[in-house]
């Protein structure tokens, strides 16, 4: 992990096209704005591991009608 210190109003750029910046921090917060190319999207962790996790369960489930190309 690359830590970056920023205060507020600073910002990083990362893959040339994605810009966070510090909008504000207050007690043990800290407020993110973060600028990406359109269509690109932006989820907390704890909601995109919920994503990827349903994600990865419906492509577990059995598949043998698939893999072996229809009923038997």
């Amino acid at each position: 992990m690359l830590v970056v210190p920023r205060r507020q109003g600073e910002s990083v750029v990362i893959a040339d096209d994605v810009i966070v910046t510090v909008l504000e921090v207050r007690d043990a917060k800290v407020r993110l704005g973060i600028e990406l190319p359109e269509g690109g999207t932006v989820h907390r962790r704890e909601v995109y591991e919920a994503i990827v996790g349903t994600t990865h369960a419906q492509n577990m489930e059995p598949s043998s009608h698939r893999e072996h190309g229809g009923d038997r």
